[in-house]
């Protein structure tokens, strides 16, 4: 035990600068993520052949979904 009140407060200091020292230490990571816009005009024969492709590659694979 400590005996002396300048050793208590000495070992006080120590504490107290430890525990400063360690909450100091908190890592912080900030993210900033924009948001995605697309914008996709369709005409009537893209979507024509691409429900065309998709059922083709419905037909190859029939176990896909």
């Amino acid at each position: 035990m400590l005996k002396s009140p300048v050793a208590r407060a000495g070992m006080a200091a120590l504490l107290l600068a430890g525990v400063a020292l360690t909450a100091a230490c908190t890592p912080t990571v900030r993210l900033k993520v924009d948001p995605i816009t697309i914008y996709a005009k369709l005409d009537a024969n893209v979507r024509i052949s691409l429900d065309e492709d998709v059922k083709a590659l419905v037909k190859q694979n029939p176990d896909l979904f």
